[in-house]
């Protein structure tokens, strides 16, 4: 694989990919809506709005694989989100057919099953229950990703992110934590495992307390090396916004609002 496109570099996930992908392949296309600073040794960047589907196909050439992360990361209202996520990520996967890029990792999340209740054990397989119309967002891309592969044989991975930060903050995080030396290796299995075909899977560090079933991901080779435990004490015993606990809708903020 040599040349790899990441929509949305310029964004927290997209940020942490950048650094850590770079030198994993030969070259890393990086694309966003606004500027990418200083082009780094292996890196193309790029200046487009994925609204452009002109524009993005012409980004598409010679890619190889793309992690698609752009789009809105948070609810709004439908308009926008239509615009973003929804023909936005059509665009992205349309200009990937047409340039023949054969693999594409879709930035998911798990605002998808957002409205299962907390504690209850979640596998890839189960009906979605979006907790928010950016979680209605995601599972279009998640549908348009399956038509994709099945019509026109596409590999496609779906990856379900939890939360991406240095360290988790409240109780609920300690559920959903993902670190970013943990998304480097899980969104580089996703580019690299053979023979992916359609594949659904949870983004979650190897937390003792997650809700999510991450075989999916092992099943690519991912091994997560961090652990939310290790600040499970302090988090506990601390007070929190209902939001942000443990209890509830496993969406957490978006599925109380």
């Amino acid at each position: 694989m040599h040349r790899v496109l990441i929509t949305g570099a310029a964004g927290s996930v997209g940020s942490i990919l950048r650094d850590g992908l770079g030198g994993r392949f030969p070259v890393l296309r990086l694309l966003d809506i606004v500027g990418l600073g200083a082009c780094q040794p292996g890196e193309e960047l790029l200046q487009v709005d994925i609204g452009d589907l002109a524009a993005v196909t012409q980004a598409m050439a010679s890619v190889d694989a793309t992690v698609h992360l752009a789009g809105i990361p948070h609810e709004d209202t439908f308009e926008r989100i239509l615009a973003a996520n929804l023909v936005g990520t059509d665009h992205v996967m349309e200009a990937a057919r047409l340039q023949g890029c054969r693999r594409l990792v879709l930035a998911s999340s798990n605002h998808v099953t957002g409205l299962y209740p907390a504690g209850q054990r979640l596998d890839p397989e189960m009906p979605t229950r979006p907790d928010s119309l950016y979680g209605v967002s995601k599972t279009f891309e998640e549908q348009l990703g399956r038509l994709d592969a099945d019509k026109h044989g596409l590999e496609v991975v779906c990856v379900r992110i939890g939360t991406v930060a240095d360290r988790p903050t409240t109780p609920r995080q300690l559920r959903t934590w993902l670190s970013p030396r943990d998304t480097v290796e899980l969104f580089s299995r996703c580019l690299v495992a053979p023979e992916v075909g359609f594949t659904t899977l949870y983004g979650a560090s190897a937390n003792e307390r997650g809700w999510w079933d991450l075989r999916s991901a092992e099943r690519l080779g991912y091994r997560p090396a961090d652990n939310a435990e290790r600040w499970a004490a302090q988090l506990q015993a601390a007070p929190t916004d209902p939001a942000a606990s443990a209890d509830g809708p496993q969406g957490g903020g978006l599925a109380h609002a």
